[in-house]
């Protein structure tokens, strides 16, 4: 089995930052594609950014130039740096990776818990 484990979510002001974390382990041979997801209460789930195991990234419209995703092939860790936060930043933030696991098969799909992000006064 694979897990993810997310962190780094919390209460932070407008203009604030936070960086949160998404730890993959398991039964792990490799992972492609890696990223963030957010949902707000009563909106659909929108992905908010996206990387590749070699690094090309994509960003929701609304949060280029505020938010940055990197990640850590060595530790199947990844990240999300968030500056310059605005309420409508709320929400719970969910990170997912697509694995090849040991047992081989195609690619699977995988989610972390979720973690809540808030940002207001």
């Amino acid at each position: 089995q694979v897990q993810l484990v997310e962190s780094g979510g919390g209460l932070v002001q407008p203009g604030g930052s936070l960086r949160l974390s998404c730890a993959a382990s398991g039964s792990i041979f490799s992972i492609y594609g890696m990223g963030w997801y957010r949902q707000a209460p009563g909106k659909q789930r929108e992905l908010v950014a996206s990387i590749t195991r070699a690094g090309t990234t994509n960003y929701a419209n609304s949060v280029k130039g505020r938010f940055t995703i990197s990640r850590d092939n060595a530790k199947n860790t990844v990240y999300l740096q968030m500056n310059s936060l605005k309420p409508e930043d709320t929400a719970v933030y969910y990170c997912f990776a697509d694995v090849q696991r040991l047992s081989g098969g195609g690619l699977v799909n995988y989610w972390g818990q979720g973690t809540q992000v808030t940002v207001s006064s």
